[in-house]
This record gives structure tokens, sequence and C-alpha cells, in this order.
């Protein structure tokens, strides 16, 4: 197997607030997540990688100081779904490949799955079980043969539990069958089955749970894939820290961190030039990078927040922060309901479960929060918003917005 195409220009509308960019160039330990993805590729023997991109050319952009020497870059101008997106690489493909979305970093704890069962060079996708086909295509099977797929059925309509993990060997032949769906959001499923009424489609079944990025919340379990996989014990050069500070678990700290009189429980990553002050607490599963300062009396646990945060005072937890995000002090994001069920967000209008009991907020890029506001668990901020003083936010803010609990208070 020589070579691979991720599909990495889709919109990731579902992915709102943190979709400025493509959702595998969110980074955890200073890394886009697309870089965990290349890597195993790469070390997995795979010699040749097409990357599907946007015309932002953002992932091309973002993996220029890595140095990869076994890239290509082609371009899908309008999002025309993932067979259109395919369609973009054809010319560069000279045989069979593996196709993978570009958020897939656990591709090669799966690739002797998917390549045992493509010896006869016949497409294989790789299946597992799920409790939620709604989410997801699903397969209808004859022993390890795919007979069919049925995009997100409701539970009692779903032909089984086995989904569709995005995961592809493909004979280079599929290509005549994908110029012969028209193009559509689900052209490469439609594609598939088509091939499977005529040639034959194996299934790779793996009872793992594979990760998945559907929505901002699935980032805590790439978080935990990540720390408990590729987490360094060390302390970069130029740090200072405290004393008095103290550090248990494994913490991987970058250069020029000050860390005063506070204490961090790893698994934690602390990023470049970052600054904690004296009498703070960042707490398991923390992520922040580089250029991160965090004020005195601040406690952050299970964070993932990207770089040039500013936060002065407060609590933050399970909540996820994009890059240039500034908190006031004494503000708190709150991360579990009184009834300690699982925490509901709002997603394109309609009220869904994450099926987290701790979820707490998610701040779009360059939002600013002001003192001593309160966030309820679930909420979900844009981009480029202002949160007034003293406010309390229940309900998700749209991109680009002014809010205050009490604006009449605050005109003049």
């Amino acid at each position: 197997m020589r070579q691979a195409v991720i599909l990495g220009a889709g919109e990731s509308s579902r992915f709102w607030p943190l979709n400025s960019q493509h959702k595998s160039l969110i980074k955890i330990m200073g890394k886009p997540l697309i870089f965990y993805l290349l890597k195993g590729l790469q070390e997995s023997g795979i010699e040749e990688i097409i990357i599907v991109q946007s015309p932002k050319r953002d992932i091309e952009k973002e993996l220029t100081p890595f140095n990869f020497s076994n890239l290509k870059f082609v371009i899908q101008e309008k999002p025309l779904g993932t067979g259109n997106a395919l369609l973009k690489a054809e010319k560069l493909l000279k045989d069979d490949f593996l196709l993978m979305n570009a958020e897939r970093l656990d591709a090669r704890d799966y690739l002797k799955d998917i390549l045992e069962k493509a010896e006869r060079r016949n497409l294989v996708i790789l299946a597992g079980p799920t409790k939620t086909p709604h989410l997801f295509g699903i397969l209808k099977v004859k022993g390890d043969k795919v007979l069919d797929i049925i995009e997100k059925p409701k539970k009692e309509q779903a032909p089984s539990n086995l989904r569709n993990i995005g995961f592809y060997f493909l004979p280079i032949d599929f290509f005549d069958y994908l110029k012969r769906i028209p193009p559509h959001p689900y052209s490469l499923v439609q594609a598939i089955v088509l091939y499977a009424k005529e040639k034959e489609v194996k299934m790779a079944f793996t009872e793992k749970r594979p990760l998945f990025l559907k929505f901002p919340w699935d980032l805590f379990r790439y978080e935990e894939y990540l720390f408990d996989n590729f987490l360094e014990d060390k302390i970069g050069q130029d740090t200072e820290i405290s004393k008095n500070a103290k550090i248990k678990g494994k913490v991987q700290i970058g250069r020029n961190v000050k860390i005063y009189r506070s204490e961090i429980l790893g698994p934690c990553y602390i990023g470049d030039n970052t600054i904690v002050e004296t009498n703070s607490l960042i707490c398991k599963y923390s992520n922040l990078e580089n250029n991160t300062y965090i004020g005195s009396f601040t406690q952050i646990k299970n964070c993932i927040c990207q770089k040039n945060i500013k936060i002065h005072s407060g609590f933050f937890g399970y909540s996820i922060m994009a890059q240039n995000c500034e908190i006031g002090a004494g503000t708190v994001l709150s991360c579990m309901r009184f009834d300690k069920e699982p925490v509901k967000t709002t997603l394109k209008g309609e009220r869904v479960s994450t099926g987290l009991r701790f979820f707490g907020a998610v701040l779009g890029e360059n939002t600013k929060i002001g003192v001593n506001c309160s966030l309820m668990p679930g909420v979900m901020i844009g981009k480029d918003c202002i949160i007034g003083p003293h406010s309390f936010v229940k309900e998700n803010i749209e991109d680009e917005k002014l809010f205050y609990t009490k604006f009449e208070n605050f005109k003049k």
C-alpha cells in the first residue's frame, strides 16, 4: 500500500463555533490533529499522501512548518461532498489506495484490519458497533459482505448496529463507479453501494471505539487519546517554576513558561510562553497552547485552550476555547447540571444531548467575556463576540454578537 487520500475540504458546519478553519487543525500538544494522522501513516509505510483541502488552503499552511516530504495537495473548489472531493485526487493516484477523513488520527490502529480484508483487492469498509445509528451510515451486511449503507436511520429502522467509520481501502477502478453518481453530499457512499451490487465490498470489523469528530465536545476523547499515547513528561528550556509550585503526574511543559505558586495535576500540556500566576489549579486533561495567561485564583479542569488565551480568574470546567479569547476575573464556566443528567446543547435550532455528564462551554475565536459572568453547561458562543460584565448566559450566542444580560444599563 503506497498511497492514501485524506479528505480535509469540508465546511464542518456541525463543529461550530470552532469551524473558522478545518476541524483537523485544532491543536493538541502544540500540533494540529492532522499531524498525528500523517505521522501514523508515515510510520506505517505509506509513501505518498494526497490531501484534498478547501480554497483557503489552511491545512497546507498549517503543515508547512512540519516539513512532511511525502504530501501532495489538491483543491476542492466548492463543498460538493466527499465523492467530489475524492475525484479531485484521481489524477495523482496510481493504484489501489486508502481513504479517510483528516481527523482520522487513529488510522494506524486499524490498518492491519483493513489490509487483511483487502487481500483480493476488493473494496473494504471499516465498521464498528454503535448505539446511535441516527448519527452515522449503517451497514446492511451478510457475514462480512456489505450489501447496503443506510444514512442516519432511526434506531428501529437500522439494518444493523454496524456503523461506517469512514476509513476505506478502495480499488483504483472505484472511480468508474463514482463518476456514475451525480455530485451529492452522499455520493461517495452511493458509489460504494453501486460497487457492492456489481462487485464485492468487504467489512473489516473492529470492537474498538474509534475516534470521531462531528461535534466540538468530541474533542475531549481526542485529547484523552493523544495524552495517553503521546504526552511526554518533560520541561522545556528557559522555564521558571516556583519552589512553592506543585506538579504531580505527567506534565509536558514548553519553553519560556513561568509557573508561580500554583498546582498542576497531570496529565496536562502547557505550551510555550505560558504564565500561570499564584494560587491557581490546572487539573487533569487540560491542554494550554502557546502564549496562554492564567491569572491568580483560577481553576481549570479538563479544558482545551488554543493559543493566546487570557484568563484572569474563575472556574472553567470541561470547556473549549478557540484562539485569542479573553476572559475577565470571577467568570464561571459551569460544567454539570444539578440533576446530574447528560448536558444538552442547541445544534442547528434543536436541543440535543451531548451524552456527557460534564460539559462546559465552547468559545469561538477572538471572543471576549467581561468580569463576573456565568455560563451554563452546554452553551456555545460564536467567534468575535463580546459578553458584557455580570452577564448570565444560558443560550447559544451567534458569531459577532454583543451580549449583555441587562443591555439597557450599559447604553451610556
